[in-house]
């Protein structure tokens, strides 16, 4: 073990505040760039699920929401006549407003409440809401491209009943409603048939229907141009190949893009936002500014607490480069240390907003860049702080 791994382990608490520093402002970063990040994932948490393999969008488009949307319809045939396509599908959006429905009973609640003054209602309603939703539509087949993989046949079962409509545990007490209920979608009744696990949009509410429940509430596309394809093929392991052979033969008239590559493009698309770029610019800045003083004036006390012990080192034949060496040292275990801890706060934080249904999504590329960001910082504030070797005297010894 070095001597400045062992000097941080047996003085700890010294270094405890740079650590901290550099923890919460790897925090600051990450959990920003998390939910930016996650609030993408909502909108396309049905897509990232579903079992297709290949996406098919407009030349020209950055991501799913970026770029021309849309393709004619007469390109359905031409990705069918892949060999190695299976199925393929247009993936439909819609929305409109939603709105619960209250029974008697909790009419009764509201007016009772109103008159109080008071706000009345609970996990299953009891107050009229009214939201904007999003809707996407599935086919209501077992296996088909368009259902996401962890929804069971039963829940399959139930979206294929006219007007049902599914909605995610977290925007039930949103939009006031429960499993079973009854609630207007753009003036016409709808019910909630299924309640789904895992997507979380705090943007927008989403509901998903069956395109046989889209076109009886009128709003199926039925027109010359549809929205992106999905595509499922019968070896997955495959995808990039033929993902490469349908964009040969569609001769740039569409893109077809894997599932990861389009996944990808979405978390890079969000980030490259100009609004959310600058607040995650002025994040890391800040992270950078507050990490560097602390830890700087941390360690800069600690080797100013320990400067009897270099001045020893030095009385005893080491050499001033090698002293700079185990501070410099002693910054990057600091750091590795510090994002270790940052890390850790990570988590607890995207469990609690997990609980709280925020979503949270972190890409790998983000984590390395965050890590190496922090051991820089630590580095940074190690070789600021050589100058207190200068007072590390072995004359000082003998006072």
């Amino acid at each position: 073990m070095s001597l400045a791994l062992a000097t941080l382990l047996y003085e700890w608490r010294r270094y405890m505040a740079a650590v901290v520093a550099l923890a919460f402002s790897g925090l600051l970063v990450l959990a920003q760039v998390g939910i930016f990040v996650g609030i993408g994932k909502g909108f396309t948490a049905q897509i990232d699920r579903a079992s297709a393999d290949i996406m098919v969008l407009a030349p020209g488009a950055k991501a799913l929401f970026s770029g021309p949307q849309g393709l004619p319809r007469r390109f359905i045939p031409l990705v069918y006549s892949h060999p190695e396509v299976t199925q393929v599908a247009p993936l439909d959006f819609s929305g409109g407003r939603f709105q619960n429905i209250l029974t008697p009973e909790q009419q009764v609640k509201a007016q009772a409440a109103a008159k109080k003054g008071g706000k009345g209602g609970g996990p299953g309603g009891g107050t009229r809401k009214s939201e904007f939703v999003n809707l996407t539509v599935i086919d209501a087949i077992p296996g088909y491209v368009t259902v996401p993989t962890d929804y069971s046949p039963s829940m399959i079962e139930a979206l294929r009943r006219p007007f049902a409509v599914a909605v995610d545990d977290t925007a039930l007490k949103r939009l006031g409603v429960k499993k079973g209920d009854k609630a207007l979608y753009n003036g016409k009744t709808v019910y909630v048939a299924v309640v789904t696990h895992g997507y979380p949009n705090i943007i927008q509410p989403m509901l998903v229907v069956s395109r046989d429940t889209l076109r009886m509430l009128g709003e199926a596309d039925t027109g010359q141009r549809v929205g992106p394809l999905m595509v499922k093929i019968s070896d997955p392991s495959r995808a990039e190949i033929v993902a490469a052979q349908l964009n040969k033969k569609g001769e740039g008239k569409f893109r077809a893009w894997t599932r990861q590559e389009l996944a990808d493009a979405n978390a890079s698309s969000m980030l490259d936002d100009q609004i959310i770029g600058i607040i995650l610019g002025f994040s890391a800045f800040l992270g950078l500014l507050i990490g560097v003083i602390i830890t700087w004036q941390t360690l800069r006390g600690a080797i100013m607490a320990n400067i009897k012990e270099f001045a020893s080192l030095r009385a005893l034949g080491v050499s001033m480069g090698d002293l700079r060496n185990i501070v410099l040292e002693l910054s990057f275990w600091v750091g590795i240390v510090g994002v270790l801890a940052a890390g850790l706060l990570t988590w607890v934080v995207s469990l609690v907003a997990a609980a709280g249904g925020v979503p949270m999504a972190f890409p790998p590329l983000l984590i390395v860049v965050v890590a190496i960001f922090l051991i820089v910082i630590a580095m940074l504030s190690g070789f600021l702080s050589l100058g207190v070797l200068k007072n590390s005297q072995p004359a000082d010894l003998l006072r």
